[in-house]
């Protein structure tokens, strides 16, 4: 895998490297903006970009407006926002506009080169990844009445997995049942929530959506 790296601080952007290398994966190119990203992802051709949420000129959501960008322009190029903020709202504007291929991750959750690694290849396969600690901010908080509070509880847990990106085959690992099982229960989700007419994969991608924007 080849990755692009966007980020203004010169011990992020070779600690991201390094950790990648450890796993295989191959830093094509770095900067320290978002302004000539798009030059080098034409000319390295990566497979992802890893890029900062707040890089130069403002420190606001540079990343955020860079990574719906690259979506746009380069649809074959997976996107991983890094973030030091627990701020909710930016996960979702980038999940609402183009859901597959994006992830959002808290940096202290990358410390572990294993799991950035993860991260990486469930996106550039087409997956959308979440931190599950905005899962969980998301989920702790107060809404009025909604489909959502419909669910089972066990039906919530697999949602929220659903959530994180997590496969079919993975949340089975994780709660120990059969694949026929969360298939009734993702079925299950998607009947309480309104989502009866789409392909599986559209359901599912706007199944976590309700659930992050937490009303009906």
């Amino acid at each position: 895998m080849r990755v692009v790296i966007a980020d203004d601080a010169a011990l992020i952007r070779s600690g991201l490297a390094a950790l990648l290398a450890e796993d295989g994966i191959e830093t094509v190119g770095a900067v320290t903006s978002a302004d000539g990203l798009d030059d080098l992802i034409t000319r390295a051709t990566p497979d992802a970009v890893v890029v900062d949420i707040r890089m130069p000129p403002t420190y606001t959501d540079e990343g955020i407006v860079a990574a719906r960008r690259i979506r746009k322009q380069f649809p074959s190029v997976a996107v991983l926002v890094l973030s030091h903020y627990l701020q909710a709202s930016y996960a979702m504007r980038l999940l609402e506009e183009n859901p597959s291929s994006v992830g959002y991750l808290l940096k202290d959750r990358v410390t572990d080169g294993q799991e950035l690694a993860t991260a990486l290849r469930r996106i550039v396969a087409g997956e959308c990844v979440v931190d599950p600690t905005i899962v969980a901010d998301l989920l702790a908080r107060a809404r009025v009445h909604s489909p959502l509070d419909d669910l089972t509880a066990r039906e919530g847990e697999v949602l929220a997995l659903m959530a994180e990106g997590r496969s079919n085959g993975a949340i089975c690992e994780q709660f120990v049942l059969s694949p026929r099982t969360v298939e009734s229960h993702v079925a299950s989700i998607f009947l309480k929530l309104g989502l009866a007419d789409s392909t599986d994969s559209h359901r599912r991608v706007l199944a976590v959506l309700r659930y992050l924007r937490g009303s009906g």
